[in-house]
């Protein structure tokens, strides 16, 4: 048996590299709960592919006026389209489709959560410093993908709820100048609200979005393999090893539990928390608007925007620019984007730093980026109620308007206070790990001194803690005074580079720190073997 097993073990390594998975078998991953949330993001994905194909078998992707003589007897002798028709069968008729329907949808909103979240991970750590600007670039472009997919999905049922979503999207299309009106009427074929757009949704959401997703997903899976996992900095962890779980079967292993807890979990809420429920909302009316309609989160900070923005319109020669609907749904977005992926080259620009990292910041350590990072959240936390603001006012008895010019105030304000308290949290926390270091952490033992005072004892911190508190991660390279003769560029990052440094109170690295921080390739890809779980290198 052993014999026939070598045998078959040597067939395969002849013609596929079987020998060579060895070293990846064994390949390290960290440990830390927040290096799961990609993990998070990939099996909510795996979930949605599985249901989503269940769901084709039976959905129908047309327009076609149909009347419905199905289960739902409140709508029963009611014309509709096939689209919303099938949806409704899916939801009463076919066994098991309002589990694995209601399942898709909760595994679209974690989907795009998991993403979210962490590039939040990524981006308080400084996890997309170099060489990982690239994977950047790649969970930004999944993200819009994944809104995208989700406001595609959400829009098939043809209901009242995603037909005013659409109608919305009609209208940020005929706010783009010359182009508008083009874009309209191809994507919806004709005069809203078309016979086609549909069909052409349903094509983007099973073929065409899913496979850039697969695509994008294996790019940056390959890359992180490459570049292997960043990880916090402690006692032997460095920028040229990786300390953590070996690939099998530890990781392998809490891996898999981990997909099995998602798809428990997502199947637990799809049977019993009710979401999208199309058969109250009826069937779509070009002459009907859902009342009290919100999109999903994850595009409700669009719909904030838009209720937020004044009616400000501007006529040119006989054309109207709405600026009401073009600067909330199609500038903001894309200027938000536009700075997120250029993110990692201004932030290089500005410290000096081109070396390669692979331990993560504290966001603590980095007060100016962190405190750019909680004034994003606050700005669309804000844009997030206010796609809400009618619901809060009829559900708390304000006036609407009086809430509306509130969001308007606290959108421009609260992410500045925002900013400034958190990098002034950052300061005092480093302030305090610095008196700690000094003065050693307080035991809370009481002594009195031959004078008659009281004094308290002090330990010193602990070898771990300590090692973090004074090596941290790479300090910020000291500010350089701009030359007499330099031009308006070099002193205006002159003096972002002061502002950013002085506040990241640089520490003293480590004396070895020439071997700890390898820029060249050679070194970077001696690092990818890391260590195993116990801290030995791997074989």
């Amino acid at each position: 048996m052993t014999g026939a097993a070598e045998r078959g073990a040597f067939a395969l390594d002849e013609r596929l590299p079987v020998g060579e998975a060895g070293g990846l078998l064994r390949k390290a991953f960290p440990g830390h709960w927040s290096f799961y949330l990609g993990e998070l993001a990939l099996y909510s994905l795996l979930v949605l592919i599985l249901t989503g194909v269940y769901l084709t078998l039976f959905f129908k992707p047309t327009m076609t006026e149909v009347v419905y003589n199905g289960s739902y007897t409140p709508l029963d002798g009611v014309p509709m389209s096939e689209a919303f028709a099938s949806t409704l069968d899916i939801s009463f008729d076919v066994r098991g489709g309002l589990l694995i329907r209601q399942m898709h949808h909760w595994a679209a909103l974690v989907f795009a959560a998991a993403i979210g979240v962490h590039m939040l991970r990524i981006f308080f750590t400084g996890a997309f410093r170099r060489p990982r600007e690239g994977n950047w670039a790649i969970g930004l472009t999944l993200f819009v993908l994944a809104i995208t997919e989700g406001f595609a999905g959400y829009s098939l049922p043809d209901d009242l709820l995603s037909g005013t979503g659409l109608r919305i999207a009609q209208g940020i299309m005929l706010s783009i100048p010359i182009a508008g009106t083009y874009l309209s009427m191809f994507a919806f074929g004709g005069e809203y609200p078309g016979e086609e757009i549909i069909g052409r949704l349903y094509g983007m959401h099973i073929l065409l979005l899913p496979g850039l997703l697969v695509a994008l997903v294996t790019v940056h899976l390959i890359l992180v393999f490459y570049l292997k996992h960043t990880q916090w900095a402690g006692p032997g962890r460095t920028n040229r090893n990786v300390v953590g779980k070996p690939m099998f079967p530890q990781f392998a292993a809490s891996s898999s539990g981990l997909f099995f807890m998602v798809f428990g979990v997502l199947t637990l809420l799809g049977g019993l928390a009710q979401i999208n429920p199309v058969w109250a909302y009826g069937p779509y009316r070009p002459d009907l608007v859902s009342t009290g309609s919100q999109p999903d989160w994850y595009v409700g900070f669009l719909e904030g925007a838009l209720r937020l923005i004044p009616p400000w319109e501007t006529v040119i020669a006989g054309h109207t620019l709405m600026w009401n609907v073009l600067l909330p749904a199609v500038v903001l977005p894309g200027a938000l984007f536009s700075v997120l992926y250029a993110y990692p080259f201004i932030e290089a620009w500005v410290t000096g730093d081109r070396r390669e990292h692979h331990l993560c910041d504290r966001p603590r350590d980095r007060p100016v980026r962190t405190g750019f990072g909680v004034a994003g959240i606050v700005f669309y936390g804000v844009l997030l109620l206010a796609g809400g603001n009618d619901i809060v006012a009829f559900t708390f008895d304000v006036s609407l308007n009086a809430l509306t010019w509130v969001l308007r105030v606290a959108v421009i304000v609260l992410p500045v206070l925002a900013f400034l308290v958190t990098k002034r949290v950052c300061l005092a926390l480093r302030e305090a790990e610095h008196e700690r270091l000094a003065e050693g952490v307080e035991t809370g033992d009481v002594r009195q001194t031959i004078e008659g005072g009281y004094t308290e004892s002090h330990r010193p911190v602990e070898a771990g803690k300590r090692y973090i508190l004074l090596r941290g991660s790479l300090p910020v390279a000291p500010p350089q005074e701009p030359a007499a003769s330099a031009g308006k560029v070099a002193r205006l990052r002159a003096a972002l580079h002061t502002w950013y440094a002085a506040s990241a109170q640089p520490q003293q690295p480590p004396e070895d720190a020439g071997e700890e921080f390898p820029v060249e390739p050679a070194p970077r890809r001696a690092a990818q073997r890391g260590r195993s779980w116990d801290g030995s290198p791997e074989s």
